[in-house]
């Protein structure tokens, strides 16, 4: 079984793309009249886990976008598909590409750090968890549940006195039922 059963193993590689999904371009490309802006999709190179989709998707994205000449891009996750909106085969060839996949090496890198300090802190707390554990442990085994030994008169006196508190809880209905 996986160390990672319920969450996705996190990628030594950068999220990157791979190619152009040809047959998701519209049929009108580089007719007499095309379409002015569309929708390409690429192929990611590996599957985006769920921090870097939600950067993909976040504002800081969408102002490096805008900040660059891009205002009207928009980039969605689908799958293993990214789809950039409202842009062109020559707008990515001419920048927008280079732009995107240096914002992807950007977040891969930043949730990879996140995650290893992560991972460092719940190592360090498991530690300290164990040390803590094992000092709990050495103090209970200190605890004695012994009596100190009594002797002649007042073995014979403590007796008396648990027969007696024994009598009364009898008594008053506290004893043991036969």
């Amino acid at each position: 079984m996986s160390a990672y059963s319920h969450h996705e193993a996190p990628s030594t590689h950068n999220l990157g793309l791979d190619s152009v999904l040809v047959g998701s371009l519209p049929a009108g490309l580089m007719t007499d009249d095309p379409p002015a802006r569309y929708t390409v999709e690429a192929v990611f190179t590996r599957r985006p886990g769920k921090e870097e989709i939600r950067d993909v998707l976040g504002g800081s994205t969408r102002e490096l976008l805008a900040h660059s000449g891009y205002p009207d891009v928009v980039l969605t996750v689908s799958d293993r598909r990214l789809e950039i909106h409202n842009t062109t085969l020559e707008e990515l060839r001419d920048g927008l590409a280079e732009l995107i996949a240096l914002r992807l090496a950007e977040i891969s890198e930043r949730v990879r750090s996140e995650k290893e300090a992560s991972d460092d802190s719940a190592r360090t707390f498991a530690a300290r968890e164990l040390e803590r554990a094992a000092a709990v442990a050495t103090l209970a085994e200190t605890v004695v549940f012994t009596a100190p030994p009594v002797e002649g008169d007042a073995a014979r006196q403590r007796a008396e006195a648990y027969r007696v508190q024994i009598e009364g809880w009898s008594a008053v209905g506290g004893g043991v039922s036969r």
